[in-house]
């Protein structure tokens, strides 16, 4: 079992989806900080010397024995901005990958048949299963 358990943890796919893991991790604490240290600010001084992060809308005001209830709002408006920026950076890399080795969105080599809607093959002009002419 433990012998399996390697072989697992040390195939090339293990180890990579790891590393992935861990920079994606890295990765999402430097667009954090760029968001919430460097974009926001500027944004909410001219927005009025606003903070987005202390944005809230304050649904139950605090009690002697309950915590105020609130959405806060201005942080979901920073997790978005991380996650625009975080899916824009990831376009360009697979942008990038796919064009350094040479990828390309693959053409269709089949399509379906508006008869019976079984796959058969892109030059087709009849179906093999229905027999039906296609046009």
């Amino acid at each position: 079992m433990w012998k399996e358990f390697k072989e697992f943890a040390m195939r090339g796919n293990v180890v990579d989806m790891a590393v992935g893991i861990i920079i994606g991790t890295a990765f999402g604490k430097i667009v954090t900080s760029l968001v919430n240290d460097i974009i926001m600010p500027p944004i909410g001084f001219l927005l009025g010397k606003v903070d987005f992060s202390n944005l809230v809308i304050t649904i139950h005001q605090k009690t002697a024995t309950l915590p105020a209830v609130v959405i806060s709002y201005g942080t979901f408006i920073n997790i978005v901005i991380n996650f625009i920026i975080i899916a824009f950076v990831m376009f360009i890399v697979i942008k990038q990958m796919n064009k350094l080795t040479g990828m390309k969105p693959q053409e269709p080599t089949k399509k379906d048949c508006p008869f019976c809607c079984s796959s058969i093959p892109l030059k087709a002009q009849r179906c093999p299963e229905c027999t039906s002419t296609l046009t």
